[in-house]
């Protein structure tokens, strides 16, 4: 099953994608679980969903079953795939926090800067906590600190949490993801060079803008990630190509690591970190003004975009 947060012109309206009888579309859940449930009650938002329903998100799948090849009321919203306008799947988070979970882009990287591989990174997941209040949707512009010299791309996948967590197994952990996107962690190369001497994470080098979407792919459908190819483009030419199921770990062992002593609650995002090759950075080239950058996960996960400006620009 695939969610979306799509805006309307009044305010944002959670979606589920289904086969109509005129075709495929997103059909707006509150409004149809009215019509078709009686249910009064049903959150307009991901993370309200979320919230009620939990990781398995019932009352989406009832929509989607009840509609499947019928005609929805004509009070309830839908918006054919050619004319949906996304917002990132939960726009504003409790709480987003990017691991570093792929060897290879370790490696790359810090050879980049003539540094070996810590043995540390063997021991267990690590991650930083970011921005939860910059994502932004697919189709957005995203604005670079000024001056920066070194702006860039990160190809990941996120994880979406379906239900509150604190200190679980995991496999408690695993099974509250409520499913995946694709994710750009843009990065301010220059400025991540110089904060990160201090030894307190990249701080404003990541904390600007954060690409989320275009929908959530639930975690049935997304099935064995080592089957899962993502690309990113330049301007339409290939940059990066990679699995997410690469990663060292698994994603059940990345969030109860993170969720050791520590509450999360529905709708907070967990970034895998950089696919091996997934960025500028690990091929010595950068983004200019202008660039339009794509991460494309097939038909699964679809197309994220973003327009790179630089802060100081014109709007």
């Amino acid at each position: 099953m695939r969610l979306a947060t799509l805006r309307g012109k009044d305010s944002p309206h959670v979606a589920v994608l289904t086969e109509l009888a005129d075709g495929p579309a997103w059909v707006a859940v509150a409004g149809a679980a009215l019509e078709l449930l009686g249910d009064e009650h049903c959150p307009d938002s991901l993370a309200g969903l979320l919230l009620r329903d939990g990781p398995r998100l019932a009352t989406a799948r009832a929509v989607a079953k009840g509609l499947r090849g019928e005609e929805p009321p004509h009070n309830v919203r839908r918006w054919p795939p050619a004319e949906a306008r996304f917002a990132p799947p939960v726009p504003r988070p409790g709480a987003f926090l990017d691991f570093y979970a792929f060897e290879g882009h370790v490696r790359a990287s810090r050879a980049r800067r003539g540094l070996g591989m810590p043995q540390e990174w063997f021991a267990g997941p690590v991650y930083y906590r970011s921005n939860q209040r910059s994502f932004l949707g697919h189709g957005e512009e995203v604005w670079f600190p000024t001056s920066e010299s070194m702006m860039d791309y990160e190809l990941e996948l996120a994880a979406v949490l379906g239900e509150a967590l604190e200190s679980p197994t995991p496999e408690q952990a695993e099974a509250a993801i409520a499913g995946y996107c694709l994710l750009n962690d843009w990065s301010a190369r220059a400025i991540q060079r110089e904060v990160m001497k201090v030894g307190l994470g990249p701080g404003r080098a990541k904390d600007f803008g954060t690409s989320a979407g275009p929908w959530l792919v639930t975690a049935d459908e997304v099935g064995d990630l080592s089957a899962v190819e993502l690309v990113a483009r330049v301007n339409g030419r290939e940059w990066s190509r990679g699995s997410p199921g690469a990663m060292h770990w698994s994603w059940g062992q990345l969030l109860a690591s993170a969720a050791a002593g520590v509450r999360f609650e529905p709708g907070d995002v967990f970034g895998s970190g950089t696919l091996p090759g997934g960025c500028g950075l690990e091929q010595d080239r950068f983004l200019d003004e202008g660039d339009v950058v794509e991460l494309d996960g097939g038909e699964l996960f679809g197309v994220l975009s973003g327009t790179v400006r630089r802060t100081g620009g014109s709007r």
